[in-house]
Protein backbone atom coordinates (compact mmCIF):
# COMPACT_ATOMS: atom_id res chain seq x y z
CA UNK A 1 0.00 0.00 0.00
CA UNK A 2 1.20 3.47 -0.84
CA UNK A 3 0.19 6.51 1.18
CA UNK A 4 -0.10 10.22 0.51
CA UNK A 5 0.61 12.08 3.76
CA UNK A 6 -1.34 15.06 2.46
CA UNK A 7 -4.57 13.05 2.35
CA UNK A 8 -6.55 11.82 5.38
CA UNK A 9 -7.22 8.13 4.70
CA UNK A 10 -9.63 5.91 6.59
CA UNK A 11 -8.99 2.19 6.19
CA UNK A 12 -12.21 0.38 6.99
CA UNK A 13 -14.97 -1.98 6.01
CA UNK A 14 -18.47 -0.73 5.29
CA UNK A 15 -20.18 -2.97 7.84
CA UNK A 16 -17.58 -2.70 10.61
CA UNK A 17 -19.20 -0.89 13.52
CA UNK A 18 -15.77 0.33 14.65
CA UNK A 19 -15.16 1.95 11.26
CA UNK A 20 -18.77 3.20 11.25
CA UNK A 21 -18.23 5.11 14.51
CA UNK A 22 -15.06 6.75 13.16
CA UNK A 23 -16.90 7.79 9.99
CA UNK A 24 -19.52 9.43 12.20
CA UNK A 25 -16.84 11.23 14.20
CA UNK A 26 -15.09 12.53 11.08
CA UNK A 27 -18.41 13.69 9.65
CA UNK A 28 -19.47 15.42 12.87
CA UNK A 29 -16.18 17.28 12.95
CA UNK A 30 -16.40 18.23 9.27
CA UNK A 31 -13.06 16.60 8.46
CA UNK A 32 -12.61 15.48 4.86
CA UNK A 33 -11.26 11.99 4.25
CA UNK A 34 -10.95 9.35 1.58
CA UNK A 35 -11.74 5.73 2.20
CA UNK A 36 -9.53 2.74 1.51
CA UNK A 37 -11.75 -0.33 1.81
CA UNK A 38 -10.35 -3.39 3.56
CA UNK A 39 -12.62 -6.38 2.96
CA UNK A 40 -12.99 -8.42 6.13
CA UNK A 41 -14.91 -11.07 4.21
CA UNK A 42 -12.08 -11.53 1.70
CA UNK A 43 -9.48 -11.52 4.48
CA UNK A 44 -7.70 -8.40 3.25
CA UNK A 45 -7.09 -7.39 6.88
CA UNK A 46 -4.69 -10.34 7.11
CA UNK A 47 -2.71 -9.40 4.01
CA UNK A 48 0.93 -8.40 4.37
CA UNK A 49 0.29 -4.84 3.17
CA UNK A 50 -2.40 -4.17 5.73
CA UNK A 51 -0.59 -5.94 8.56
CA UNK A 52 2.35 -3.65 7.90
CA UNK A 53 -0.02 -0.80 8.76
CA UNK A 54 -1.87 -2.44 11.62
CA UNK A 55 -0.32 -5.63 13.02
CA UNK A 56 -3.60 -6.43 14.81
CA UNK A 57 -5.25 -6.93 11.45
CA UNK A 58 -8.30 -4.94 12.53
CA UNK A 59 -10.20 -1.99 11.10
CA UNK A 60 -10.34 0.92 11.23
CA UNK A 61 -6.99 2.60 10.82
CA UNK A 62 -6.62 6.29 10.09
CA UNK A 63 -3.71 7.95 8.36
CA UNK A 64 -3.70 11.63 9.26
CA UNK A 65 -0.88 14.08 8.57
CA UNK A 66 1.43 11.14 8.01
CA UNK A 67 0.54 9.55 11.36
CA UNK A 68 -1.08 6.11 11.40
CA UNK A 69 -3.64 5.60 14.17
CA UNK A 70 -5.59 2.50 15.21
CA UNK A 71 -8.40 1.60 17.63
CA UNK A 72 -11.63 3.49 17.00
CA UNK A 73 -12.01 5.18 20.38
CA UNK A 74 -8.37 6.29 20.36
CA UNK A 75 -8.88 7.69 16.86
CA UNK A 76 -11.97 9.62 17.94
CA UNK A 77 -10.20 11.10 20.96
CA UNK A 78 -7.23 11.99 18.77
CA UNK A 79 -9.56 13.89 16.46
CA UNK A 80 -10.84 15.91 19.41
CA UNK A 81 -7.30 16.70 20.54
CA UNK A 82 -5.84 17.38 17.10
CA UNK A 83 -8.75 19.51 15.88
CA UNK A 84 -9.96 21.49 18.92
CA UNK A 85 -11.76 24.04 16.75
CA UNK A 86 -14.20 21.40 15.47
CA UNK A 87 -17.23 20.15 17.46
CA UNK A 88 -15.93 18.17 20.42
CA UNK A 89 -17.02 14.58 21.01
CA UNK A 90 -16.09 14.65 24.68
CA UNK A 91 -17.37 17.29 27.13
CA UNK A 92 -14.93 19.54 28.97
CA UNK A 93 -16.36 18.87 32.46
CA UNK A 94 -14.38 15.98 33.99
CA UNK A 95 -17.33 14.07 35.47
CA UNK A 96 -19.46 14.30 32.33
CA UNK A 97 -16.42 13.50 30.19
CA UNK A 98 -15.90 10.29 32.20
CA UNK A 99 -19.59 9.38 31.90
CA UNK A 100 -19.53 9.79 28.12
CA UNK A 101 -16.38 7.69 27.93
CA UNK A 102 -17.99 5.00 30.09
CA UNK A 103 -21.03 4.77 27.82
CA UNK A 104 -18.84 4.63 24.72
CA UNK A 105 -16.60 1.99 26.24
CA UNK A 106 -19.55 -0.13 27.37
CA UNK A 107 -20.36 -0.48 23.68
CA UNK A 108 -16.91 -0.53 22.09
CA UNK A 109 -15.13 -2.56 24.78
CA UNK A 110 -17.83 -4.80 26.26
CA UNK A 111 -20.59 -5.47 23.70
CA UNK A 112 -18.81 -5.19 20.36
CA UNK A 113 -15.72 -7.38 20.96
CA UNK A 114 -17.86 -10.40 21.85
CA UNK A 115 -19.83 -10.12 18.63
CA UNK A 116 -17.47 -8.94 15.92
CA UNK A 117 -16.79 -10.93 12.77
CA UNK A 118 -13.66 -12.72 13.93
CA UNK A 119 -15.45 -14.04 17.03
CA UNK A 120 -18.45 -15.20 15.01
CA UNK A 121 -16.12 -16.84 12.50
CA UNK A 122 -14.29 -18.62 15.34
CA UNK A 123 -17.58 -19.93 16.67
CA UNK A 124 -18.45 -21.12 13.18
CA UNK A 125 -15.17 -22.51 11.88
CA UNK A 126 -13.25 -23.63 14.96
CA UNK A 127 -16.02 -24.54 17.40
CA UNK A 128 -18.40 -25.76 14.67
CA UNK A 129 -21.34 -23.89 16.16
CA UNK A 130 -24.43 -23.81 13.92
CA UNK A 131 -25.94 -20.50 12.81
CA UNK A 132 -28.75 -20.71 15.35
CA UNK A 133 -26.27 -21.02 18.22
CA UNK A 134 -24.09 -18.19 16.86
CA UNK A 135 -27.08 -15.89 16.58
CA UNK A 136 -28.18 -16.80 20.11
CA UNK A 137 -24.69 -15.91 21.34
CA UNK A 138 -24.86 -12.57 19.56
CA UNK A 139 -28.28 -11.66 20.88
CA UNK A 140 -27.38 -12.69 24.45
CA UNK A 141 -24.43 -10.32 24.73
CA UNK A 142 -26.20 -7.45 23.00
CA UNK A 143 -29.17 -7.86 25.35
CA UNK A 144 -26.94 -7.89 28.42
CA UNK A 145 -25.09 -4.77 27.27
CA UNK A 146 -28.16 -2.87 26.13
CA UNK A 147 -30.05 -3.59 29.37
CA UNK A 148 -27.25 -2.00 31.37
CA UNK A 149 -26.82 0.91 28.96
CA UNK A 150 -30.57 1.64 29.04
CA UNK A 151 -30.28 2.13 32.80
CA UNK A 152 -27.00 4.05 32.53
CA UNK A 153 -28.47 6.64 30.19
CA UNK A 154 -31.81 7.07 31.98
CA UNK A 155 -30.45 9.95 34.05
CA UNK A 156 -28.67 11.74 31.23
CA UNK A 157 -30.79 11.21 28.13
CA UNK A 158 -32.19 14.11 26.12
CA UNK A 159 -32.46 14.10 22.37
CA UNK A 160 -29.24 12.11 22.42
CA UNK A 161 -27.31 10.00 24.93
CA UNK A 162 -26.22 12.98 27.00
CA UNK A 163 -28.76 15.73 26.75
CA UNK A 164 -29.08 17.54 23.45
CA UNK A 165 -25.38 17.65 22.53
CA UNK A 166 -23.86 14.95 20.35
CA UNK A 167 -20.99 13.02 21.93
CA UNK A 168 -18.75 10.02 21.40
CA UNK A 169 -21.45 7.89 23.05
CA UNK A 170 -23.83 8.67 20.18
CA UNK A 171 -21.15 7.82 17.61
CA UNK A 172 -20.86 4.41 19.26
CA UNK A 173 -24.55 3.76 19.87
CA UNK A 174 -25.98 3.97 16.36
CA UNK A 175 -23.56 1.45 14.80
CA UNK A 176 -24.26 -1.02 17.61
CA UNK A 177 -28.02 -0.65 17.15
CA UNK A 178 -27.56 -1.13 13.41
CA UNK A 179 -25.72 -4.39 14.07
CA UNK A 180 -28.32 -5.51 16.60
CA UNK A 181 -31.06 -5.00 14.05
CA UNK A 182 -29.10 -7.03 11.49
CA UNK A 183 -29.26 -9.93 13.94
CA UNK A 184 -32.94 -9.40 14.76
CA UNK A 185 -32.40 -8.23 18.33
CA UNK A 186 -35.73 -7.11 19.79
CA UNK A 187 -35.30 -3.45 20.71
CA UNK A 188 -38.62 -3.25 22.59
CA UNK A 189 -36.94 -3.62 26.03
CA UNK A 190 -34.69 -0.66 25.24
CA UNK A 191 -37.02 2.25 24.39
CA UNK A 192 -34.47 4.93 25.28
CA UNK A 193 -31.78 3.42 23.07
CA UNK A 194 -34.22 2.84 20.22
CA UNK A 195 -35.50 6.40 20.40
CA UNK A 196 -32.02 7.93 20.49
CA UNK A 197 -30.87 5.76 17.58
CA UNK A 198 -33.93 6.76 15.57
CA UNK A 199 -33.11 10.44 16.01
CA UNK A 200 -29.42 9.95 15.29
CA UNK A 201 -30.14 8.09 12.06
CA UNK A 202 -31.86 11.19 10.67
CA UNK A 203 -28.85 13.47 11.16
CA UNK A 204 -26.71 14.09 8.05
CA UNK A 205 -23.38 13.15 9.69
CA UNK A 206 -24.81 9.83 10.83
CA UNK A 207 -26.78 9.11 7.65
CA UNK A 208 -23.69 9.68 5.49
CA UNK A 209 -21.76 7.18 7.64
CA UNK A 210 -24.37 4.42 7.20
CA UNK A 211 -22.88 1.21 5.78
CA UNK A 212 -25.14 1.33 2.73
CA UNK A 213 -23.65 4.70 1.74
CA UNK A 214 -20.03 3.50 1.66
CA UNK A 215 -18.04 2.84 -1.54
CA UNK A 216 -17.49 -0.83 -0.66
CA UNK A 217 -21.11 -1.54 0.30
CA UNK A 218 -22.13 -4.96 -0.96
Amino acid sequence: MTHDARVRILYGYFRSSAAYRVRIALNLKGLAYVQQPVSLVKGEQRGDDYLALNPQGLVPALLDSGVLLTQSLAICEYLDDAYPDTPQLLPAAPALRAQVRAAAQSIACDIHPLNNLRVLNYLKNELQQPEEARNAWYRHWVAAGFAALEQQLAASVGQYCFGDVLTLADACLLPQVFNAQRFNVDMTPYPLLAAIAGRLAQLPAFAAAHPAQQPDAA
